[in-house]
């Protein structure tokens, strides 16, 4: 029997060390593969045996005795026992396509990614010219993840277009939005597959280098990262001459410094080119003066992960998912007050009820669910009456929110949504570069209307006021940072009134 136990983040903040030693005490030698993304059944101890690969969970260290006697005996016999894995409910509707992957196997072992179908996306590239590889992009309707869902295949072909000497890659892994860890689980459960993507696109557009923008907060993602980059580049998956091919391409991790505004594009590069992470005026775009100047394809793990996929599968396999404009599968992240918290990949066109209610099962505390905040800080606030919107990033626009990274956050009646419309005011103030002064100004004044609001100071004025200063964020800002920071303060006022003049603020 070989057994698995996580090595990712949250499984290791769920002691996952632990149980591994405590395996490894009564002789067992797991196998530390990356998290499935089903966090509630955390540390998931999976065991192929000759019915399959069963799992149990949440496992302690102090179940391993009882769980190695009863697999002499009858595994089902245990209190933790979960069955087959894969038939899991949470598990077996998903439709995972970037996630195919995810919690196989040791996930920086390039033997075990080669066996499940890993880098045949990018030798299927080395025998195309990089338009070809661009029209498979474009063909497969793929947006990007990042939050402003412009087509991938598009800020490709401009990179493409442009004559230079030097161009690059960046991968945008500065995973900075609240309730969001769908970058991470790939970096630390199937790096290979951002490797195999960054590869790829490189050879599309005519960029030989590239650069991996990590967050810092990430140490297990930059471990592992650096040696499946290491292995790649000694396999030849990376380096001078991929394959035999003649072309090249290099990779290295840059890790940021904790600024939420690095996750802005324009701003990343400033970062790493060594500066300070301020927001740049647009034009130029990144994709005719990016990184140094030159031409440069700025993508999130998530959008350059589902490249190996569309070489490997092809665009119209990739295209029959999802609905409208919005095609492919979408990483849900279900967090905050939720009962089955984890990662989600279905095809676009899901509700948000069905997630939040099939899969997350209502919330952790059991109390009724308030509000869903999807998109991040940045994200509206959406009231019962708009769950059953089709995760679509037109539809979202439709009821002024976004769908952004995919998390969702999720808040029981016991929330004060003024005060969740003020810590918008008040994130905005922490994080903004300071670079325009609807921005870095208008936050500071936002949370001092809102205060005078909540405090029933001249509210009607201060209403008038506050919308106009959501106005002049919107559109004077230079950037996503200030420019969407009125929506969940604007969705808070239009749904939940009712707390900002103390009426709906009892039960805090």
């Amino acid at each position: 029997m070989t057994f698995y136990i996580p090595q990712d983040t949250t499984a290791l903040a769920l002691g996952a060390e632990s149980v591994a030693r405590a395996l490894q005490t009564a002789g067992v030698e797991p196998v530390r593969n990356g998290s499935r993304g089903m966090f509630w059944l955390e540390p998931l101890l999976e065991v192929d045996t000759e019915e399959g690969r069963i799992g149990f969970g949440p496992v302690s260290s102090k179940d391993i005795p009882s769980i190695l006697d009863a697999l002499e005996t009858d595994a089902s016999s245990h209190d933790l026992y979960l069955g087959q894995v894969e038939q899991i409910d949470y598990l077996a509707s998903q439709q995972r396509l970037t996630y195919a992957r995810a919690g196989l196997g040791d996930p920086v072992c390039l033997d075990n990614y080669q066996a499940l179908n890993g880098f045949k996306g990018l030798k299927t590239a080395l025998a195309m010219t990089g338009q070809q590889i661009v029209d498979q992009v474009k063909d497969s309707g793929l947006r990007g993840r990042g939050g402003a869902a412009f087509p991938a295949g598009i800020k490709w072909q401009t990179v493409l277009n442009c004559e230079a000497e030097q161009k690059y890659i960046v991968c945008n892994a500065d995973e900075g939005d609240s309730g969001t860890f769908a970058d991470r689980l790939v970096m630390e459960s199937d790096p290979y597959q951002l490797i195999e993507g960054m590869a790829i696109a490189g050879l599309a557009v005519g960029a030989t280098q590239g650069y991996i923008y990590l967050r810092s907060e990430y140490p297990v993602a930059h471990r592992l990262l650096n040696i499946a980059i290491e292995r790649a580049e000694a396999a030849n998956f990376l380096g001078d001459n991929i394959q035999g091919s003649g072309k090249a391409f290099h990779l290295e991790v840059r890790l940021g410094a904790g600024a939420y505004i690095c996750g802005e594009e324009t701003s990343l590069l400033e970062s790493l080119e060594g500066k300070r992470g301020m927001v740049r005026a647009k034009p130029p775009l990144p994709a005719i003066e990016g990184l140094f100047g030159k031409p440069t394809v700025v993508n999130n793990v998530l959008t350059l992960a589902a490249i190996s996929t569309i070489l490997e599968q092809g665009a119209e396999t990739y295209q029959n998912f999802g609905m409208g404009r919005s095609r492919g599968t979408l990483a849900i992240q279900l967090a905050g007050n939720i009962k089955r918290g984890g990662l989600i990949e279905l095809a676009f066109g899901v509700t948000l009820r069905e997630v939040v209610e099939g899969y997350g099962q209502g919330t952790f505390s059991g109390r009724p669910i308030r509000a869903i905040q999807v998109g991040g800080p940045l994200g509206a606030f959406l009231p019962e009456s708009q769950w059953d919107t089709p995760l679509d990033y037109e539809a979202f626009a439709a009821i002024k929110a976004m769908i952004g990274h995919g998390g969702i956050v999720v808040f029981d009646d016991s929330a004060d949504m003024a005060a969740q419309a003020r810590f918008a005011m008040e994130f905005c103030v922490a994080e903004s570069c300071g670079k325009c002064t609807p921005c870095r100004i208008g936050s500071v004044r936002g949370v001092e209307v809102i205060d005078r609001i909540v405090a029933n100071e001249d509210r009607d004025n201060n209403l008038i006021l506050l919308h106009d200063l959501c106005d002049t964020m919107e559109m004077g800002s230079l950037c996503a940072m200030g420019g969407m920071t009125p929506f969940p303060v604007r969705s808070a006022l239009a749904h939940f009134s009712s707390d900002f003049t103390g009426e709906g603020r009892g039960d805090n």
